[in-house]
């Protein structure tokens, strides 16, 4: 049997993986952390059906920076963010449940569940759940960046001035274009 190598032919190359960051011995430690689905959110946004709820599952104070996962649970026609891009982090999208508008740049697509989008740092995206529906999607962050701090103050924005908005979303690195 012969073994074909990354990048010879017949096999395309990919990138190798990352050097070692464990370096605790060869028995490995107890530190993963549980969270149960039935977890009360970390954060409520809005009242009444359309509320949108947020679920801190991984953060990047738990993650050392390496990636921010939150599920995002919509009431209907519940809206969300307009078109925007980030300079320092990439940002993925997977619908658990319902339908999502999500902007890939172009146009607007109808995501379902089980649908995937993944925008590079600087990919123009957006979305909403615009349905009669509620909707469940998570959302990843990578690197992390501390998200929650701009979940919870972005219902202010519209009561900030026009300079505070700009400061806010470039201390957020958020971008609307």
């Amino acid at each position: 049997m012969s073994l074909i190598q990354p990048g010879q032919p017949g096999r395309p190359a990919h990138p190798a993986y990352p050097a070692p960051r464990y370096l605790g011995g060869d028995q490995g430690e107890i530190n993963a952390r549980f969270r149960p689905a039935s977890a009360a959110p970390d954060l409520v946004s809005g009242t009444g059906p359309g509320a949108t709820t947020y679920h801190y599952l991984s953060t990047s104070a738990s993650t050392d920076g390496d990636y921010g996962l939150y599920r995002v649970d919509m009431g209907p026609r519940a809206g969300g963010p307009s078109t925007h891009f980030h300079k320092a982090i990439s940002e993925a999208f997977f619908v658990l449940s319902g339908s999502v508008r999500l902007f890939d740049g172009e146009r607007w697509v109808t995501a379902r569940s089980g649908d995937h989008l993944h925008v590079p740092v600087g990919g123009l995206h957006g979305f909403r759940n615009d349905a009669d529906d509620p909707a469940s999607m998570l959302m990843l962050f990578a690197p992390g960046a501390p998200r929650e701090e701009y979940f919870e103050a972005i219902t202010r924005l519209p009561d900030m001035s026009d300079e505070e908005r700009r400061e806010f979303c470039e201390a957020h690195d958020s971008f609307f274009v």
